[in-house]
C-alpha cells in the first residue's frame, strides 16, 4: 500500500507540474492574442497539445493507481476519492499531509488555468467581434450610395472603393 501511495503522490505532483506548464503557456497565449500574432499562437497551441497529452497520460496512470488502491483496500472504486484516502491516512499523518498538500496545489493550479483560459476566451471573442465588424464595414462601403462619391468638379464618379472595388479574394 505504501508503494501505491507514493505512486499516487508522484502522479499528482507530475500532473500539477504539467498544469503549471499549461498555465504558463496560457499566459503567453494571452499576450499573443492581444498582439494578434497568429504564427506565435499556432506554436503555443502545439505546445499546449503536447502538455495536454502528457496530462491525459498522467490522468490514466492516476486512475489505474486509484483502482489498484481500491482493490487492495476492498473499497468500491466509484466511492474511492482523494478525500477518502486522506481520511483513511489519519494514522499516518506524514502521508496524509503530503497527499493533502499535493491535492491543494493541484486545486490551486487548476483554478489559475481556468481563470486564464476564461480571459483568453474573452479576448478571442473580442477579436472575432472586431473581425466581423471590419467585414461588415467593408461590405457596407461596397454597397454605399453613389451620392457619396464626388470628384473635385462635383460630378458623381459612381465608384466605390476606387475603380475596382474591394476584392475579397486577395
Amino acid at each position: 500500500m505504501a508503494s501505491l501511495m507514493d505512486d499516487l503522490i508522484q502522479v499528482l505532483e507530475n500532473e500539477n507540474r504539467e498544469y503549471e506548464k499549461l498555465a504558463e503557456l496560457s499566459k503567453e497565449k494571452k499576450q499573443v492574442i492581444i498582439d494578434a500574432n497568429v504564427p506565435a499562437l499556432e506554436k503555443i497551441v502545439d505546445q499546449e497539445q503536447d502538455v495536454a497529452s502528457k496530462i491525459q497520460n498522467l490522468d490514466h496512470r492516476r486512475q489505474k493507481v486509484m483502482h489498484d488502491m481500491s482493490v487492495v483496500l476492498n473499497k468500491q472504486e466509484q466511492d474511492f476519492k482523494l478525500d477518502t484516502i486522506i481520511e483513511m491516512l489519519s494514522s499516518q499523518p506524514r502521508e496524509q499531509e503530503r497527499l493533502q498538500n499535493v491535492k491543494e496545489q493541484l486545486k490551486t493550479t487548476l483554478a489559475e488555468v481556468r481563470k486564464i483560459n476564461e480571459q483568453n476566451q474573452t479576448l478571442l471573442n473580442q477579436a472575432l467581434d472586431m473581425v466581423e465588424f471590419d467585414l461588415t464595414l467593408f461590405r457596407s462601403m461596397r454597397t454605399a450610395p453613389e451620392t457619396a462619391n464626388y470628384n473635385k468638379n462635383a460630378y458623381n464618379t459612381g465608384e466605390i472603393l476606387g475603380g475596382s472595388g474591394f476584392d475579397a479574394k486577395q
